[in-house]
């Protein structure tokens, strides 16, 4: 079928496909963009009823028939499709998708247009699927390294799922947001090493009456000290989520997992089966995105690549064709 693209994400994956530190599943030309939300203008034999539907289009479209998508796991179906990746994705003005796991968006909040929703695609499924994943729930200790453009909406979940979350980032400005929405305390890990951020996240976490053990950590930073000081917060049967992605290596000392009888698990996109959660969240308001997000017109696509490698601006862009 044919979407009308009402507003696509600029996701850090993008600006890896266009830097070639990660290659694309076809070769060039494609077009990229994997955050889409549009409307479905034209449809084909039997599935005349998506026509005029408000739409996300998955960020990982499964097949939805293999060992893997019927357990659950279509998030790493080996015949995923991807736009942006496989297929000519949402910087455009139109995409066209396959039918499978494409979800409704409807009973939009006050103040808010489809192309908001854009991001939910990727920027907050993500970030559910790692949350439900680690079952998060009351009373749990929640720390998410690296408060970005995933991570903002970690906090959010987590904090909407009984957690009580702290944030841990490089900047400032991100980290009083996030105070305003589900963060009950922040660390700016700048100038500090891997303990001190340690010793900062356990005070706390006293302050704050929860327990030493049990913490529910997500590393969303992509980065290498990121994933080191999400690795240095193990603690007894403590649980860490790998959300964000590197190339780059990181040095780390297994025998912690036995040692703390931790869990660590990697957390790749969500199943298209978990969207209308993610919808929903939105819709009751329990997730915001317009402090979080920024639109930009398509044509200034090149800007807003630049500065989104520039780090001059925390929230994720949203291109309007």
């Amino acid at each position: 079928m044919v979407v009308e693209v009402a507003g696509c994400g600029l996701c850090h994956t993008d600006l890896g496909f266009l830097d070639g530190q990660v290659k694309t599943r076809v070769d060039l030309p494609l077009v990229l963009g994997h955050e889409i939300s549009g409307t479905v203008v034209e449809a084909g034999d039997g599935a005349e009823q998506w026509l005029g539907k408000d739409v996300l289009v998955p960020a990982v479209i499964p097949c939805g028939e293999c060992g893997l998508c019927l357990s659950g796991r279509g998030n790493v179906c080996a015949s995923q499709k991807m736009p942006g990746n496989d297929l000519d994705g949402g910087f455009g003005t139109h995409v066209t998708v396959p039918t499978m796991g494409l979800s409704v968006v409807e009973n939009l909040p006050e103040g808010y247009d489809l192309a908001d929703f854009s991001v939910v695609a990727d920027a907050v499924t993500t970030p559910l699927q790692a949350v439900r994943r680690a079952e998060v729930t009351e009373g749990d200790f929640v720390v998410v390294v690296g408060a970005g453009g995933v991570g903002a909406y970690a906090v959010q979940i987590a904090a909407a799922s009984g957690g009580t979350v702290i944030a841990v980032d490089i900047d400032d400005s991100r980290l009083e947001l996030l105070l305003q929405h589900g963060a009950t305390g922040t660390v700016n890990a700048r100038d500090l090493s891997a303990r001190d951020v340690r010793n900062q996240v356990r005070e706390h976490a006293q302050r704050v009456g929860a327990p030493r053990e049990g913490w529910k950590i997500f590393e969303c930073s992509g980065t290498p000290s990121g994933q080191e000081t999400a690795y240095g917060l193990l603690g007894p049967a403590a649980t860490l989520a790998v959300v964000g992605f590197t190339m780059e290596k990181v040095t780390i000392r297994l025998s912690n997992l036995m040692a703390f009888d931790a869990t660590a698990f990697g957390s790749w996109g969500c199943p298209p089966e978990r969207y209308a959660e993610a919808i929903e969240l939105v819709t009751s308001g329990k997730v915001k995105l317009l402090p979080f997000t920024r639109k930009v017109p398509m044509r200034d696509i090149a800007a807003a690549i630049e500065q989104a490698h520039q780090g001059g601006d925390a929230r994720r862009t949203i291109l309007i064709p």
